[in-house]
This record gives structure tokens, sequence and C-alpha cells, in this order.
């Protein structure tokens, strides 16, 4: 007996082949001879008698798929199972493409079936030639198919068409539900079906618990079947006798609704679940002109698009969240009986699936995280970078390749950080100026433009902190001006003198460096937080604008970091606060994900805190005010300075609310 298989490198094919080879007879395989190296890869890894599996050059696209004149001479009246697997299995697919290999590939894997004088031809079909079909779609039902405008429906309807009509060869057509990974060992082959799925769901995972409930939909029933029964099933009904001319749907008899499936996935990924299911036939009293006005709208196909791109859901596939089409398999399950070959529960194998995903298909494997990957080349401008928090980052990325700029006010110390950074390898480039002053904060604008052209990734790193009651200040109004002046006003210069060319080039990064004080609304940092927080809501507005021309706005809230800003007060030298070094790591993150905000969960809980009980917050910050008194430095008291050294009773706070100013 010998064996003609087409498509045997795809997922379904090379299960068959395996399963094949378990029987007598040669497997005479096509493959394209740039195909050569893939073959046998997947022969190898299958461990496929070389000697019994033979690979037959040619081409679906070409007539009697390419075998020359000798070719079929040499195999003709020797096969007796010609199988067809060969197909575009993919919603996304052009088109065009679909049709030359599903319709006309089919066409001419029959010409060579009928030259070779096949026995039986095996066309591996799909549900997808049902189409859209409302209700039960028996096996021997065809015509009755609606809702084929789709491509990858149509095309699987005709290319079965052809096998349908034709008189020269006995046929058998399976319909596979929607097939996905092995059910054994979990392998799946590429991102399709539910697996469009599992990016959202690891992103829930990431942002609740699993035992949160959470909000989701129902949808119509989708059939899913793992590779193997379907690559089990052919092959044995392949193999009994009197069934040609007969069509079987290889397909789940009870299958999950779409809610149910996720879940399972939920389940297996350990995210949270989605208790509450809301049936998407609800909607059907809206007439579907409105429900198409409503979804055709440019905010809602904006949000709706960045949803579907941030989970990598492509858009088709929503269209078979309501699949209305129920399959009868009475003829498949008649076959297969005795056999012990049947459909698994999704449930007992999804955890196999997923843990393949995630350990070799996530696309976020494939993401280059590296901070080289995002800044090699591109020119990266870190104001007060000089020290501290500056000269920390401004040394990561002048190794990771950046084309580094510092600026700062002092020369000597802004030299010498140049000067060790190029010493060891980076390109390096340091200006001086006082961003406190908006004509010198246009002079830098200017002279790094003309220098290096444009700039990728802009940190506004320079800040001025003071520590200092409203009582003390009633008489210190600059204090205000100051730290606004450097803070909010020259930030925003550079943010406006270097956003033109941002926009032109339609890419472009702004950091701006706040303070987790902003979230905690901490005492004694009215100036500090106030000038931060108008940073934070002009970066807010900024992105609303700006983000459909590419350009990012991330905002870090810092918690305490010890540097030469807060050496004034005493009392931080006994708390705990961030090296300059791990807050170089929040801005290097910030960098590599882009994230519109970067914080503690310190920070978080102090915001949602004070949203949801205010007075209760206002409580704990006015303890805290009264615990923390100004420091001698804020009072102008010199002497008391020098025997300044905080209390227990301050540490022990200071230590709960790790990283909060006070």
């Amino acid at each position: 007996m010998s064996y003609f298989v087409t498509g045997a490198t795809g997922f379904i094919g090379r299960f068959l082949v395996s399963n094949l080879l378990r029987r007598k007879g040669t497997i005479h395989v096509l493959v394209r001879e740039d195909s050569r190296k893939k073959f046998d890869a997947i022969a190898g890894k299958m461990g496929w008698d070389p000697k019994r599996v033979v690979p037959v050059s040619g081409d679906m696209t070409a007539p009697k798929c390419g075998l020359g004149a000798a070719q079929v001479r040499g195999l003709k009246g020797k096969v007796k199972h010609f199988f067809h697997l060969a197909a575009i299995y993919d919603l996304t697919a052009g088109a065009e493409a679909q049709q030359a290999a599903n319709v006309e590939g089919t066409r001419h894997a029959l010409d060579l079936a009928a030259a070779l004088e096949a026995g039986c031809f095996h066309h591996a079909s799909s549900i997808a030639a049902a189409g859209l079909y409302p209700g039960i779609f028996r096996e021997d039902m065809f015509d009755e198919a609606e809702g084929l405008d789709d491509p990858y429906l149509h095309t699987k309807h005709e290319s079965e068409r052809l096998v349908r009509d034709e008189t020269r060869l006995k046929w058998r057509i399976y319909r596979p539900g929607m097939v996905v990974g092995h059910s054994q060992t979990g392998e799946i082959d590429k991102i399709d079906g539910p697996y469009y799925f599992f990016t959202f769901i690891k992103k829930l995972r990431q942002m609740l618990p699993p035992w949160m409930p959470t909000l989701g939909i129902e949808g119509g029933r989708i059939n899913i079947v793992p590779v193997d029964f379907v690559a089990d099933a052919m092959d044995h009904i392949a193999h009994k006798p009197r069934l040609d001319g007969h069509t079987f749907h290889l397909t789940d008899p009870e299958p999950m609704r779409v809610g149910e499936v996720l879940n399972a996935f939920c389940r297996a990924g350990h995210a949270p679940e989605m208790t509450m299911r809301i049936d998407a036939r609800m909607f059907a009293f809206v007439p579907s002109g409105i429900r198409a006005a409503v979804g055709n709208l440019p905010p809602v196909r904006r949000l709706v698009g960045t949803l579907l791109r941030d989970f990598r859901i492509p858009k088709d596939v929503l269209k078979f969240i309501t699949y209305p089409t129920r399959f009868d398999s009475r003829e498949a399950e008649r076959a297969l009986k005795g056999s012990g070959i049947a459909v698994p529960r999704l449930d007992d194998y999804a955890w196999r699936l997923w843990d393949y995903w995630e350990r070799h298909l996530d696309p976020d494997l494939f993401v280059d995280r590296t901070l080289k990957g995002k800044v090699r080349n591109k020119v990266v401008v870190i104001t007060g970078g000089s020290s501290g928090i500056g000269l920390s980052t401004a040394q990561r990325v002048a190794e990771a390749g950046a084309i580094t700029v510092i600026v700062a006010r002092g020369k000597e110390e802004l030299f010498k950080a140049r000067d060790g950074m190029k010493a060891a390898g980076g390109k390096v480039f340091a200006y001086t100026a006082d961003l406190s002053d908006m004509a010198d904060c246009d002079r830098l604008v200017q002279t790094i433009l003309k220098d290096h052209g444009h700039v990728d990734v802009l940190i506004n790193n320079a800040g001025r902190s003071i520590r200092r009651s409203i009582e003390l200040s009633y008489d210190r109004f600059h204090d205000f001006e100051r730290t606004m002046q450097l803070n909010y006003f020259g930030s925003l210069r550079l943010i406006m003198g270097f956003m033109p060319t941002m926009t032109k080039r339609r890419k472009g990064h702004i950091i701006n460096i706040s303070s987790i004080g902003v979230l905690a609304n901490s005492p004694r940092f009215s100036a500090y937080v106030a000038s931060k927080a108008a940073l934070d809501a002009f970066s807010r507005c900024a992105q609303g604008e700006l983000s459909g021309k590419r350009i990012s706005f991330t905002t870090v809230n810092m918690p305490l970091v010890k540097t030469p800003m807060i050496a004034p007060t005493k009392m931080y030298e006994s708390v705990p606060t961030l090296t300059p070094e791990e807050a170089a790591d929040l801005l290097v993150k910030a960098i590599i994900e882009r994230p519109s905000r970067i914080t503690t969960r310190l920070g978080v809980f102090a915001a949602l805190l004070n949203a949801v009980a205010p007075k209760a917050y206002e409580v704990v910050m006015n303890s805290a005010f009264e615990l923390f008194p100004d420091s001698a430095a804020a009072k102008g008291d010199r002497q008391a300075l020098k025997d300044e050294t905080p209390s227990q009773e301050q540490i022990a706070f200071a230590a709960l609310m790790r990283g909060v100013h006070w």
C-alpha cells in the first residue's frame, strides 16, 4: 500500500504521517524545493523513517502540483490513498492567497490524484465550509451554507465543492472543527483560534488576583478539537471500507460557549475567571444599522483598534464570537465506534496548551526588552545628568549605545561625568544650561537640534525640592516661584522645543521625573508637589493629543531617593530610600516599556485611599505632619541642624511608608 500526502509538514499533516507509518507502505510527501530544510527538520523531530517517507518535489500552485511526466509515471497506479491537507488555515490571510492555495491548490491536487489513478482522494476541508449557517449543520449538507462573504469561509466552501463535483475519483471529506494543539503534549504550531485571547488572559492575570470575578461575554458555541484527535480520526476513517462519498464532521459533539472556553484557559493560566458573562445575543434587538453606525464612530473604531492591537487579536476574529452554527457528527461517530478515538474534554488538556504557549509562543518572548535594543544610536537627552539619578541613568544608556546628551548647570561636575562615560566607550555630549531661565532653555534646544538633528528620548530629571510647612512659607512666595520655574516651566520649555521635530518624525518619548508626593499629597511639600503635579497634568493632556502621532509620555512618580537634593534634611539619613542606581532601573523600565506611568504600590495605594476615603486619609497625613516637624534647615537654624536626629517613632513610621517624603 502506498500513500501520497500534500501538506505533510503542516500541523495536522505531520501527525497524520506519523499515524500512517504505523501501517505498511511508502508515504510520498509533496514538498516544495525551498521547503526541504523545513521538511528535514520536521521529519527528524517526528522520527520519520527516511526509507518510508519519501519527499516528492512539487508545488501546489502548479498544474498537477508541479510533478513532471516522469514522476507521474513512477507513481501511477501505486497510490491507494491520496490525502490532501495543503491549504491556508488563516483568517487573516489575503483573499488572493487563499484562492490560490485553497481552491486552485485543491483543483491541482485532484488532477494529480486522477493522473496517478489514486484509490481514494481524502480531502481535509473544515467546518468553515458551512459558513455562518444559523442552526445545526449536518454532514450531508453543503449547498445550505450561508454567510460566505469572508475569504476563508468562501475558499474552504469552494474547494470542497470541487471535490464533491469530482467524477474521476472516489473521495471522502473531513471537516475538522477549530484545531488546537496536541492534547497530550500541548504542542502548538502557531497563534490562531483561541490562542488570540491568551495575551488578554495573561494581562488579566497580571492585573487581578485569580479569585476576583470579572465581566466577560458568553458568545456562541465554538467547536474546538485537538490536533491528535483529528489526525487519529482521519487515519481510522480513511481505512474503513464502504465509506466513499461521505463527509465526516471531526467535531466536539458537546461544544462549549466562547465564555466557557475562555474560562477554561483562564483556569489553566491562573487568571481570574469571567464569572459574570453577558450573552451577546441580548444586543440583537438593536437594529443592525444603529450598531454599524456606532461601531463606525471614529472614537469607537480607534478604541477598539487600540485594544485589539494591544492584545494582538485580529479584527476578523470578532465575527466568530457569536458563531451561530452547531455541527451534527453522527457519521463520524459511527465510523469511529469501537476505535477508542473521541474528543477529549478541553478542561483536561487546556493547561498543556497554555503551558506550551507560555513557554514557546507568547509574543512577549520575542520582544526585544533590552535597553540596547531601544536606545542604540538614539539621541537621549537627560537633564540633571551630572549626578544622582541623572548620572546613573546616563551611564546606563551610554553603555547601551545611545547618543547620550547630559545637561546640568555646574560645568566642572558635568564635564567630569561626560569624560568618565567617554572613557568607558560611550558616545556622550555635555551642555551647560540653567533650566530655570527660559532663554537658556531655548538656547539649549537650538544647540542640541543643530548638533544632533533631533531628540528621540527626553528625560526631564533636573528638579528642585523644598521641604517647608506652609506656616513657615508666608513670607517665602519665591519658594513656589522657584520650584515652578524649574520643575514645571523649565521641563515644559524643553518639551515644547523638541516636540516639533518629534511630531514631524512621528516618534519620540518624553519621560518626566515626578514624585510619589503627587500621589501621596505629602505635607510640607506643597511647593514641590504642586510643581510636579502641574507637569503630570500636562503630560496626561499631551498624551491624549499626541499619541496618534506616536509620541509617548511617561510619568515616573519617583519615591524618595538618596541624592544631594534631600541632604539638607538630616532625618532622611535614617529612613529607607532608593539608591540612584535603583532609581535608574525605573527609568530604564520606562524607556523599554513606554508605560504612561511608573510608580510604587504604596503610591497607588495612597492615591486610591485618598480617592475612596479622603477624610480618613487626611487624618493619616495630618498625623504624619505632626510627627515629622520642620527641619532645622527649613527653620534656618544652622546650629540645630548639626544636632538634628530622628526619633525611633519617626524611623518606624518612615519605614512603614517606605519611599514617601515626610
